[in-house]
């Protein structure tokens, strides 16, 4: 029997303000320059300049209308720094009239820019592209999304003020999952490989026993008791095998599988930060060289105040233009605030980085880089995490040592015998100074490189170590060998 109900729920839903302000800080600088270009041709009113806007004092008598009242949103009401200090957010701003060189760089497309690229092709509504795009920034270099849905759900409750249930973010996981490569946002090895599977015939006999392996005896798979899986199973060892060659043909991580394409495809770098080295001093600038200063049309804000002042007796078509006017004006606003804001947050976070990472910003030595993670910045900046990442992806920064993403100088760490802790990129580069420096006749295997790591004072294990000269693009002992 149905039952009807009545029920009250408070939910926080984003605008279209500021779902549009999460983009524009997410975009790196060549994005941006063509974001503020299609700006100017959708919305006439906000044009190239720096004049001071004359709508602003004729905003602040607030002529309301009949049917012209709009919700009222200021930035500080959802992004996280507004209670920090002026003084933090001003330092070192760099207007676009300061000329810095800028050394062109190409780099492949990456993994996450090639997942987002299939967002488009997929019919979305405005919260699930924000959720989807959310997810695929939680999803790691292998393909895999790490986090559990419920911690992604909390993420976005409390950095953007977005309520999404488990269901919804489900439901978009497994759109994200339909993409390709085949296996990404799998939560697990298990799911991956059946996410592939699953591509497959499964009518084919062979398939249909790959995919009961992977879904019903994965543990016995992964600890390779055949045994066991074939008297469960009822199978014959030669079954057994071809299905094994069948898992044993998919990617475990498939988030590496567009490596060719990356060499194939290039585009131009513009780097959003330029730091430089001046007797001593690290002088951080942030590149405004395409970014233009917008204004406000001084034609349209006069136009407004014209109609304005005679509404009382304006016409139905003149009441229209005024709703019109005040629109763009508005928008035009609320676009050239959320240019300052970007500019403010990218600054903030990057000299946060630039003061955990000074010692190795002087001279670039890898050595020196500190472990960090996103929470040591967020802490240091009062920001949420989730800015962070926003910030910190798809960024560069053009150094006098060469030009960087932002993720390069986020590391974990670990701890040596002395108690010290220490970046594992800076393992990683003593790992490939050994490796450089070894008889390519009897080159140094995992096992050996091991023990040197642990005579330095650094206990690694041997799979530490694969896995690191794995991350390296570093071949084993054995094809590294030359006669």
């Amino acid at each position: 029997m149905l039952k009807q109900k009545l029920q009250q729920k408070l939910l926080q839903k984003l605008s279209p303000q500021q779902i549009q302000m999460i983009k524009l800080l997410e975009i790196p600088a060549i994005q941006l320059e063509q974001r503020i270009k299609k700006e100017i041709e959708e919305n006439p009113v906000l044009e190239e300049g720096n004049e001071d806007d004359p709508y602003e004092a004729q905003e602040e008598e607030k002529e309301e209308q009949d049917g012209d009242q709009q919700e009222e949103f200021s930035l500080e009401d959802y992004m996280e720094d507004d209670e920090i200090p002026s003084y933090r957010l001003n330092t070192q701003n760099y207007s676009a009239d300061d000329k810095k060189e800028e050394i062109p760089f190409a780099m492949g497309s990456s993994f996450r820019e090639h997942m987002k690229s299939q967002l488009g092709l997929r019919k979305l509504s405005e919260e699930q592209e924000l959720l989807a795009e959310y997810i695929l920034g939680n999803i790691d270099d292998d393909g895999y999304l790490r986090r559990d849905i419920e911690a992604i759900a909390d993420d976005l409750a409390f950095s953007v003020g977005m309520e999404a249930s488990y269901e919804d973010l489900h439901e978009v996981l497994m759109i994200i999952q339909d993409f390709d490569p085949a296996g990404v946002g799998a939560r697990s090895l298990q799911e991956c490989l059946l996410l592939q599977i699953k591509r497959k015939d499964l009518e084919n006999p062979v398939i249909q026993l790959a995919f009961k392996i992977l879904k019903n005896h994965f543990p016995e798979f992964t600890n390779k008791h055949y045994d066991k899986i074939i008297q469960r199973l009822g199978i014959t060892e030669e079954e057994l095998k071809a299905a094994l060659e069948e898992i044993l043909h998919l990617n475990p991580k498939p988030g590496g599988s567009i490596g060719d394409a990356q060499n194939r495809s290039f585009h131009h770098i513009v780097p959003d930060f330029i730091l430089e080295e001046n007797d001593g001093e690290l002088q951080l600038f942030l590149n405004a060289s395409n970014v233009p200063e917008l204004r406000v049309s001084k034609t349209y804000s006069e136009m407004f105040a014209s109609y304005s002042a005679n509404k009382s007796s304006a016409s139905r078509d003149e009441k229209d233009a005024i709703t019109f006017v005040k629109q763009k004006l508005d928008s035009a606003r609320w676009f050239i605030d959320a240019i300052k804001q970007r500019q403010n947050t990218m600054l903030l976070t990057m000299n946060a980085i630039l003061e955990y990472q000074k010692e190795y910003f002087y001279d670039g030595d890898e050595t020196k880089m500190r472990p960090m993670i996103l929470k040591d910045i967020a802490d240091m900046t009062n920001l949420d995490i989730s800015t962070i990442s926003r910030v910190v992806n798809s960024k560069y920064i053009q150094t006098h040592f060469g030009i960087f993403p932002l993720k390069y100088f986020f590391s974990e760490g670990m701890q040596t015998d002395s108690g010290e802790e220490v970046s594992t990129r800076e393992i990683k580069k003593i790992l490939q100074n050994c490796i450089q420096a070894e008889d390519k006749r009897k080159p140094l295997t995992d096992d050996k490189l091991s023990a040197i790591l642990n005579e330095k004072g650094y206990q690694i294990a041997r799979r530490t170590v694969a896995k690191y000269r794995e991350q390296l693009g570093l071949p084993v002992a054995r094809l590294r060998k030359q006669l």
